[in-house]
């Protein structure tokens, strides 16, 4: 027996549930465009939420401090006036141009028929970059971790950190508040953090708080059953130190895959989509792109910019939902929102 495959139509159909796609979920909706947000994860909230859901993030106007997770719960709230249509645990598995508008299929037998989409895929699909440490596949998810979704799992615990990016400078600080000691692995004395993360980072070194075990990169791990009991490391010159350890938490960035989107016959520019900077429009009209997944001269990879992107991208598409229609820039504090 053939299933018969279910179908929503919809204005707007945005690829990508993570913050960026939330918010253009509330740009769209104030400008009368109903929208389907679809997404390969189970819930709401990209990387946001499965990656780091307690990882604070410090550059949300508004927020001087606010955990991924509770971020991703204030955009769905804010796109729910909107009623959105929400098609989680659907990844897109092809694109096709139809009656002036597009069918984005799924893997699930379901189909979304939309006026213009916006891919707000992030980075696409992800997974972490494993270091080559001999038999750590025995230690994941056990003492070795590559995401912390409960920062309370390391308290009283010894953990080291290797890595020398914003994932690793910002755990660190963060654990350092509950853990019994955090050491910081990193094959430069220099970290490629936010400066303001790395000025704190070295004066919690300072005071004896946080260890930073520089210039060193991992070697090898012992332990028993899955169960760590210290991080070997090696210097420049070949020497090796024993850190006692109960957790390792290996943060060397995500290895990314655009999936399907790379065949949907866009304009690419080192893995990501180019998009004129004005609209955030691809080089398939009616197709637009939106935070980390767009690229254009001067880009910058935050949350903010990409909140800025879906503004512009949801204007650019009015015309295309509402032809004929004049579109009146107007102040939500002059509009409101609907329900509210």
């Amino acid at each position: 027996m053939v299933r018969a495959m279910t179908e929503t139509a919809t204005d707007v159909a945005i690829v990508g549930a993570g913050p960026v796609g939330l918010f253009a979920v509330f740009e769209c909706g104030m400008l009368k465009m109903r929208c389907c947000v679809i997404d390969a994860l189970e819930a709401p909230g990209g990387q946001c939420a499965a990656l780091y859901p307690e990882k604070p993030i410090y550059d949300i106007p508004g927020y001087p401090r606010i955990a991924a997770q509770e971020l991703v719960h204030k955009l769905v709230e804010q796109a729910a006036p909107f009623a959105p249509a929400y098609r989680l645990g659907h990844p897109v598995t092809a694109l096709t141009p139809r009656d002036g508008g597009f069918v984005l299929r799924t893997a699930s037998d379901t189909s979304v028929v939309a006026r213009a989409v916006i891919v707000a895929a992030g980075a696409g699909a992800f997974g972490p970059n494993r270091p080559p440490l001999a038999g750590i596949e025995h230690y994941e998810g056990k003492s070795v971790f590559y995401l912390v979704s409960r920062r309370e799992d390391f308290r009283g615990k010894r953990v080291v950190i290797a890595g020398g990016g914003d994932s690793a400078v910002d755990w660190a600080l963060s654990l350092a508040e509950i853990a019994a000691n955090v050491m910081v692995v990193h094959r430069r004395a220099k970290f490629r953090a936010a400066p303001e993360s790395v000025a704190r980072l070295e004066a919690l070194a300072k005071a004896g708080t946080i260890e930073l075990v520089t210039p060193c990169q991992l070697q090898a791990l012992d332990g028993a059953d899955g169960q760590l009991r210290a991080v070997i490391v090696a210097d420049l010159d070949g020497g090796t130190r024993t850190l006692p350890a109960d957790a390792l938490l290996p943060f060397f960035g995500l290895a990314t895959d655009l999936g399907p989107i790379a065949q949907w016959g866009l304009a690419l520019e080192r893995h990501h989509l180019k998009v004129e900077p004005s609209t955030c429009a691809t080089s398939q009209p009616g197709i637009f792109a939106v935070g980390d997944v767009a690229h254009y001269p001067g880009k910058l990879k935050l949350i903010l910019s990409g909140f800025a992107e879906a503004a512009l991208a949801a204007r650019a598409i009015f015309p295309l939902v509402h032809p004929g229609e004049a579109l009146h820039f107007e102040y939500s504090t002059m509009t409101g929102v609907p329900g509210r």
